[in-house]
């Protein structure tokens, strides 16, 4: 009976911690959107679908799927307001050759990390690969990137992404997520040099 109680009060510990956690990545984020909005380029956080996060989770029963149930990886995007356009909710954010996205990734799990790491840094040079209709939009690609995860970024660099649908160029950096605990710390160690990347490429 006694590893029955302990079992539950476990188990509803390990949910209460898993909700606090993404509760912190929410205002982590709600923190550099203040902040990227403030920029001179008026940056405004991408809607694919509505005000939220792109993850790759599953309800799948299979083995393989039942590993994405908990999102383990979220992702946004910034882009400046000049570049997109928002309707009902969702924005439109057309490919072009002046087009720059500031990308922002959490990875809470993950076998290649030892703790939760954030990153963050600019794609550019986008190049939508000819007969191809479905990335019609920076916010398509989006899910794409979430379930084509062992090709993305596993490392702080430079890097090329180049698929069937889209080609670009990326410029990230890293930072321990549990090292942003406070405002000032994002500006300082994630907004900052997101901007900087920005202007520089």
């Amino acid at each position: 009976m006694n590893n029955k109680i302990e079992i539950i009060k476990q188990t509803k510990g390990a949910f209460d911690f898993l909700q606090k956690l993404y509760f912190e990545v929410s205002y982590m984020i709600k923190e550099a959107e203040g902040l990227l909005g403030e920029e001179p380029e008026e940056f405004i956080i991408g809607k694919p679908s509505g005000y939220g996060i792109n993850t790759r989770t599953s309800t799948g029963l299979e083995s393989n799927n039942v590993n994405y149930w908990l999102m383990r990886r979220m992702a946004v995007f910034f882009v400046p307001k000049v570049y997109t356009e928002g309707t009902g909710g969702t924005t439109t954010t057309h490919f072009n050759e002046d087009l720059k996205i500031l990308y922002l990734r959490v990875v809470l799990d993950d076998r290649e990390i030892t703790e939760p790491v954030v990153y963050a840094g600019v794609f550019y040079d986008f190049e939508k690969k000819e007969g191809q209709n479905r990335m019609q939009k920076f916010e398509h690609a989006m899910n794409h990137f979430e379930y084509n995860e062992n090709k993305f970024i596993k490392k702080a660099g430079d890097g090329v992404y180049d698929d069937n649908y889209l080609k670009f160029r990326w410029n990230v950096f890293e930072c321990n997520l549990f090292d942003l605990n406070s405002g000032s710390e994002v500006a300082k160690k994630l907004v900052e040099p997101m901007v900087e990347l920005y202007r520089k490429v």
